[in-house]
C-alpha cells in the first residue's frame, strides 16, 4: 500500500511541539550561567561546589527534560503533561525564582537570570496552559502539582540566597 504524495503529515499537538522546546531551553540556560555560575555559587555558599559537580547536575537534568520530552512527544496528553509540568516546576519555575532571588538580594547580576526569565517563565507559564487544555487536568490540580514539584528547589535555593547553606 502506498501513500499518495499529497497526503498530509499528522500533525503534532502543541503539547508536543512545546515539549520538544524544553531541553533547548535548558541547555540555553546553562550556557548563560556556565563558568559565572559556580565562583558565583561558592561566593555565597560556605561548601561550595566544583565545576564538575556543576556540569554533571545539569547533564543529568538534561537527560531527564529529554526524556520527559520524548514521552510527551510519543504520547501527548494531560498524563504526560502534568508529569513534565511536575519537573518543570522544579527545574524552570523554582530555579527561575532563585535567580530573580539571586540576583535581587546581590543587586546585581546573577549568572542565568536573563534565561531564567526570558525563556524559562514564560514557557512554563504556556507549556501549564497546555496541559489544562489537553483535558484530563484542571488548573488548581496543576498548581498543586507544580508547588510540591518545585518545593525541593525553592527550599534549596532559600538556603544558598538567604542561608548561605544548601540541601545537598
Amino acid at each position: 500500500m502506498s501513500i499518495p504524495l499529497s497526503t498530509p503529515l499528522p500533525r503534532r499537538p502543541r503539547l508536543a511541539l512545546l515539549a520538544a522546546l524544553a531541553p533547548a531551553i535548558f541547555i540555553v540556560h546553562f550556557l548563560e550561567e556556565g563558568h559565572r555560575f559556580v565562583p558565583w555559587f561558592n561566593a555565597h555558599v560556605t561548601r561550595g561546589i566544583t565545576p564538575g559537580l556543576f556540569w554533571s547536575v545539569n547533564f543529568t537534568a538534561l537527560a531527564i527534560t529529554t526524556l520527559l520530552a520524548a514521552a510527551v512527544w510519543a504520547a501527548p496528553s494531560a498524563g504526560t503533561g502534568a508529569v513534565a509540568f511536575a519537573w518543570l516546576s522544579f527545574l524552570f519555575a523554582a530555579n527561575a525564582l532563585f535567580h530573580v532571588a539571586g540576583a535581587v538580594v546581590d543587586r546585581g547580576y546573577m549568572p542565568g537570570v536573563v534565561t531564567a526569565v526570558a525563556l524559562y517563565v514564560p514557557f512554563y507559564l504556556i507549556f501549564g496552559r497546555e496541559v489544562v487544555r489537553a483535558g484530563g487536568i484542571r488548573a488548581p490540580a496543576l498548581v498543586a502539582v507544580a508547588a510540591l514539584s518545585a518545593a525541593p528547589m525553592l527550599a534549596h535555593g532559600y538556603l544558598i540566597v538567604f542561608r548561605g547553606s544548601r540541601l545537598f
